[in-house]
């Protein structure tokens, strides 16, 4: 069994930053990709940015120069520092992970989201 936790999510104002975390867990041989999904009320689930086991990272042209995905593979970790939000980044935050089971099983997971609302 494998878990995604995220946390971080809140209330921020125009301007201000949050940091996302998501932890993967269980039955882990090895992470792939990692990255962060968003949806918004009324609005499809969008790719935020994501991250190579390697490091080499995607973002939306929405988020760049303002968001930053890293990782931390001992730890099994992916993080997002968002600056200089926008209220259009209200969303909610799906952490998402392309992981080999034990029995070397390829599966995709998702968190079960995180609130970001940013407003004044």
């Amino acid at each position: 069994q494998v878990q995604l936790v995220e946390s971080g999510g809140g209330l921020v104002q125009p301007g201000g930053s949050l940091r996302l975390s998501c932890a993967a867990s269980g039955s882990i041989f090895s992470i792939n990709a990692m990255g962060w999904y968003r949806q918004a009320p009324g609005k499809q689930r969008e790719l935020v940015a994501n991250i190579t086991s390697g490091g080499s990272t995607n973002y939306s042209d929405s988020v760049k120069g303002r968001f930053t995905i890293s990782r931390d593979n001992a730890k099994n970790t992916v993080y997002l520092q968002m600056n200089s939000l926008k209220p259009e980044d209200t969303a909610v935050y799906y952490c998402n992970a392309e992981i080999a089971t034990m029995l070397l099983l390829e599966y995709e997971y998702w968190g079960q989201g995180t609130q970001v609302t940013v407003s004044s």
